[in-house]
Protein backbone atom coordinates (compact mmCIF):
# COMPACT_ATOMS: atom_id res chain seq x y z
CA UNK A 1 0.00 0.00 0.00
CA UNK A 2 3.41 2.48 0.68
CA UNK A 3 3.92 1.54 -2.70
CA UNK A 4 0.34 2.45 -4.09
CA UNK A 5 0.38 5.52 -2.04
CA UNK A 6 4.00 6.84 -3.48
CA UNK A 7 3.14 6.31 -6.73
CA UNK A 8 -0.17 8.52 -6.34
CA UNK A 9 1.69 11.03 -4.43
CA UNK A 10 4.22 11.20 -7.70
CA UNK A 11 1.19 11.43 -9.84
CA UNK A 12 -0.54 14.12 -8.29
CA UNK A 13 2.81 16.47 -8.17
CA UNK A 14 3.43 15.83 -11.41
CA UNK A 15 0.04 16.64 -12.53
CA UNK A 16 0.39 19.81 -10.25
CA UNK A 17 3.30 20.98 -12.22
CA UNK A 18 2.14 20.18 -15.63
CA UNK A 19 -0.77 22.59 -14.33
CA UNK A 20 1.82 24.95 -13.38
CA UNK A 21 3.94 24.27 -16.72
CA UNK A 22 0.74 24.90 -18.91
CA UNK A 23 0.05 28.27 -17.20
CA UNK A 24 3.56 29.76 -17.51
CA UNK A 25 3.37 28.41 -21.56
CA UNK A 26 -0.63 30.27 -21.23
CA UNK A 27 1.09 33.35 -19.71
CA UNK A 28 4.08 33.77 -21.76
CA UNK A 29 2.24 33.52 -25.05
CA UNK A 30 -0.19 36.00 -24.13
CA UNK A 31 3.08 38.01 -23.29
CA UNK A 32 4.43 37.54 -26.53
CA UNK A 33 1.02 38.24 -28.09
CA UNK A 34 0.45 42.20 -26.29
CA UNK A 35 4.35 42.70 -27.48
CA UNK A 36 3.93 42.11 -31.15
CA UNK A 37 0.36 44.08 -31.23
CA UNK A 38 1.55 46.96 -29.06
CA UNK A 39 4.65 47.68 -31.70
CA UNK A 40 2.32 47.61 -34.13
CA UNK A 41 3.32 44.07 -35.51
CA UNK A 42 6.62 43.94 -35.58
CA UNK A 43 8.09 40.51 -35.39
CA UNK A 44 11.64 40.80 -35.51
CA UNK A 45 13.24 40.69 -31.62
CA UNK A 46 16.06 42.76 -32.59
CA UNK A 47 13.12 45.81 -33.30
CA UNK A 48 11.22 44.97 -30.70
CA UNK A 49 12.76 44.52 -27.53
CA UNK A 50 9.98 44.00 -25.63
CA UNK A 51 8.48 40.82 -27.89
CA UNK A 52 12.51 39.63 -27.37
CA UNK A 53 12.19 40.12 -23.74
CA UNK A 54 8.90 38.02 -23.79
CA UNK A 55 10.95 35.29 -26.36
CA UNK A 56 13.67 34.60 -23.65
CA UNK A 57 11.58 34.24 -21.15
CA UNK A 58 9.89 31.67 -22.70
CA UNK A 59 13.26 29.68 -24.01
CA UNK A 60 13.77 29.95 -20.47
CA UNK A 61 10.57 27.85 -19.49
CA UNK A 62 11.43 25.48 -22.38
CA UNK A 63 8.45 26.92 -24.20
CA UNK A 64 8.29 24.79 -27.90
CA UNK A 65 8.90 26.73 -30.82
CA UNK A 66 5.78 26.09 -32.12
CA UNK A 67 3.78 27.76 -29.47
CA UNK A 68 5.77 31.21 -29.95
CA UNK A 69 5.12 30.90 -33.79
CA UNK A 70 1.58 30.69 -32.74
CA UNK A 71 1.77 33.24 -29.97
CA UNK A 72 3.13 35.57 -32.73
CA UNK A 73 0.42 34.17 -35.97
CA UNK A 74 -1.97 35.27 -33.31
CA UNK A 75 -0.87 38.57 -32.80
CA UNK A 76 -0.47 39.24 -36.78
CA UNK A 77 -4.40 37.39 -37.04
CA UNK A 78 -3.81 34.58 -37.48
CA UNK A 79 -5.71 33.20 -34.40
CA UNK A 80 -9.54 32.70 -33.22
CA UNK A 81 -9.04 34.43 -30.34
CA UNK A 82 -7.78 37.81 -30.36
CA UNK A 83 -5.76 38.84 -26.78
CA UNK A 84 -5.68 42.34 -25.38
CA UNK A 85 -3.51 44.09 -22.62
CA UNK A 86 -5.87 45.16 -19.56
CA UNK A 87 -4.87 46.82 -16.42
CA UNK A 88 -5.86 47.61 -13.05
CA UNK A 89 -5.07 49.51 -10.25
CA UNK A 90 -6.57 49.52 -6.77
CA UNK A 91 -6.08 49.54 -2.81
CA UNK A 92 -5.19 46.46 -0.43
CA UNK A 93 -5.86 46.97 3.34
CA UNK A 94 -3.43 49.01 4.79
CA UNK A 95 -3.82 51.32 1.66
CA UNK A 96 -1.21 49.86 -0.27
CA UNK A 97 -1.19 50.36 -3.82
CA UNK A 98 -1.52 47.67 -6.31
CA UNK A 99 -1.08 47.40 -10.29
CA UNK A 100 -2.11 44.29 -12.10
CA UNK A 101 -1.64 44.09 -15.57
CA UNK A 102 -3.48 41.27 -17.31
CA UNK A 103 -3.91 39.91 -20.88
CA UNK A 104 -6.98 38.24 -22.13
CA UNK A 105 -9.37 37.13 -24.78
CA UNK A 106 -12.68 37.61 -22.42
CA UNK A 107 -11.75 41.15 -20.48
CA UNK A 108 -15.40 40.67 -18.82
CA UNK A 109 -14.42 37.26 -17.23
CA UNK A 110 -10.99 38.72 -15.61
CA UNK A 111 -12.13 41.80 -14.51
CA UNK A 112 -14.88 39.37 -12.63
CA UNK A 113 -12.13 37.17 -11.45
CA UNK A 114 -9.64 40.16 -10.08
CA UNK A 115 -12.60 41.91 -8.67
CA UNK A 116 -13.67 38.89 -6.79
CA UNK A 117 -10.57 38.45 -5.31
CA UNK A 118 -10.34 42.24 -4.13
CA UNK A 119 -13.64 42.16 -2.42
CA UNK A 120 -13.25 38.69 -0.65
CA UNK A 121 -9.82 40.04 0.74
CA UNK A 122 -11.09 43.24 1.93
CA UNK A 123 -9.01 45.37 -0.99
CA UNK A 124 -10.69 48.04 -3.12
CA UNK A 125 -10.84 48.91 -6.85
CA UNK A 126 -9.95 52.34 -8.20
CA UNK A 127 -10.27 54.39 -10.99
CA UNK A 128 -7.82 54.31 -13.90
CA UNK A 129 -4.73 56.14 -13.18
CA UNK A 130 -5.86 56.02 -9.03
CA UNK A 131 -2.54 54.72 -8.21
CA UNK A 132 -0.09 54.34 -11.63
CA UNK A 133 1.25 57.80 -10.71
CA UNK A 134 2.94 56.24 -8.16
CA UNK A 135 4.80 54.23 -10.19
CA UNK A 136 7.83 55.09 -12.71
CA UNK A 137 8.41 52.74 -15.43
CA UNK A 138 11.96 51.49 -15.21
CA UNK A 139 14.12 48.26 -16.90
CA UNK A 140 15.65 45.86 -14.36
CA UNK A 141 18.65 43.77 -14.57
CA UNK A 142 19.28 41.21 -11.71
CA UNK A 143 22.73 39.86 -12.01
CA UNK A 144 24.83 37.53 -9.75
CA UNK A 145 27.22 38.71 -7.45
CA UNK A 146 29.50 35.57 -8.24
CA UNK A 147 32.17 36.69 -5.78
CA UNK A 148 32.02 40.38 -6.04
CA UNK A 149 31.55 42.90 -3.57
CA UNK A 150 28.42 45.20 -3.73
CA UNK A 151 30.90 48.09 -4.21
CA UNK A 152 32.86 46.59 -6.68
CA UNK A 153 29.68 45.99 -8.45
CA UNK A 154 28.51 49.36 -7.83
CA UNK A 155 31.38 51.34 -9.63
CA UNK A 156 30.54 48.91 -12.90
CA UNK A 157 27.20 49.25 -13.41
CA UNK A 158 27.42 53.54 -12.34
CA UNK A 159 29.77 53.53 -15.29
CA UNK A 160 27.51 51.10 -17.75
CA UNK A 161 25.00 54.54 -17.35
CA UNK A 162 22.27 52.92 -14.99
CA UNK A 163 19.96 54.61 -12.81
CA UNK A 164 20.23 52.72 -9.29
CA UNK A 165 21.13 49.54 -8.00
CA UNK A 166 20.12 47.24 -5.13
CA UNK A 167 21.50 44.62 -3.30
CA UNK A 168 19.41 41.34 -2.77
CA UNK A 169 21.21 38.66 -1.14
CA UNK A 170 23.57 36.90 -3.58
CA UNK A 171 21.92 39.31 -6.14
CA UNK A 172 22.12 42.97 -7.20
CA UNK A 173 19.23 44.39 -9.40
CA UNK A 174 20.25 47.13 -11.40
CA UNK A 175 17.45 49.81 -12.72
CA UNK A 176 17.57 51.57 -16.23
CA UNK A 177 15.44 53.63 -18.00
CA UNK A 178 13.16 51.25 -20.83
CA UNK A 179 14.75 52.96 -23.62
CA UNK A 180 18.42 52.21 -21.77
CA UNK A 181 17.39 48.73 -20.68
CA UNK A 182 18.90 46.65 -23.97
CA UNK A 183 22.10 48.65 -24.25
CA UNK A 184 22.72 48.28 -20.59
CA UNK A 185 22.10 44.36 -20.61
CA UNK A 186 24.83 44.53 -23.38
CA UNK A 187 27.61 46.49 -21.28
CA UNK A 188 26.96 44.06 -18.24
CA UNK A 189 27.71 41.73 -20.42
CA UNK A 190 30.62 42.62 -21.74
CA UNK A 191 32.06 42.89 -18.26
CA UNK A 192 31.22 39.27 -17.42
CA UNK A 193 28.64 39.55 -15.71
CA UNK A 194 26.17 36.83 -15.13
CA UNK A 195 22.51 37.53 -15.59
CA UNK A 196 19.72 36.11 -14.30
CA UNK A 197 16.58 38.14 -15.63
CA UNK A 198 15.92 41.44 -17.79
CA UNK A 199 12.63 43.35 -17.29
CA UNK A 200 10.09 46.26 -17.96
CA UNK A 201 8.55 46.96 -14.38
CA UNK A 202 6.57 49.41 -12.61
CA UNK A 203 9.14 50.59 -9.77
CA UNK A 204 7.19 51.86 -6.92
CA UNK A 205 8.12 55.16 -5.74
CA UNK A 206 6.18 55.66 -2.31
CA UNK A 207 6.63 52.74 -0.43
CA UNK A 208 3.74 51.46 2.01
CA UNK A 209 5.42 49.60 5.30
CA UNK A 210 3.29 47.41 7.15
CA UNK A 211 3.81 46.91 10.91
CA UNK A 212 1.25 44.52 11.55
CA UNK A 213 2.75 41.48 10.70
CA UNK A 214 -0.53 39.38 10.55
CA UNK A 215 -1.77 42.23 7.92
CA UNK A 216 1.34 42.12 5.92
CA UNK A 217 1.02 38.26 5.51
CA UNK A 218 -2.69 38.47 4.42
CA UNK A 219 -1.70 41.24 2.15
CA UNK A 220 1.10 39.48 0.20
CA UNK A 221 -0.93 36.45 0.44
CA UNK A 222 -3.71 38.40 -1.66
CA UNK A 223 -1.15 39.41 -4.31
CA UNK A 224 -0.35 35.71 -4.66
CA UNK A 225 -3.78 35.11 -5.20
CA UNK A 226 -4.12 37.56 -8.04
CA UNK A 227 -0.71 36.49 -9.87
CA UNK A 228 -2.18 32.50 -9.64
CA UNK A 229 -4.95 33.92 -12.11
CA UNK A 230 -4.56 32.60 -15.88
CA UNK A 231 -4.84 36.20 -17.02
CA UNK A 232 -2.66 37.78 -14.88
CA UNK A 233 1.12 38.84 -16.21
CA UNK A 234 2.23 41.00 -13.48
CA UNK A 235 0.89 42.11 -10.01
CA UNK A 236 2.98 45.28 -8.73
CA UNK A 237 2.46 46.90 -5.30
CA UNK A 238 4.01 49.35 -3.20
CA UNK A 239 4.25 47.22 0.03
CA UNK A 240 7.66 47.14 1.75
Amino acid sequence: MSGHSKWATIKRQKGAADIKRGQAFTKIANAITIAVRKSGGVTDPESNFRLRLAIEKAREANMPKENIKRAIARALGGGERGVEEVVYEGFAKGGVSVIVEAATDNPARTTSEIKNIFESEGASFGQPGAVAYQFANKGRITIKKNGKSYNEIFGYVVDSGAEDIEEIGDSVLVYTSPLDLSKIKDRLLERGFSIVAVELIRKPIVIASIQDRQQRERIIDFLHKLEDLDDVQTVYSNLK
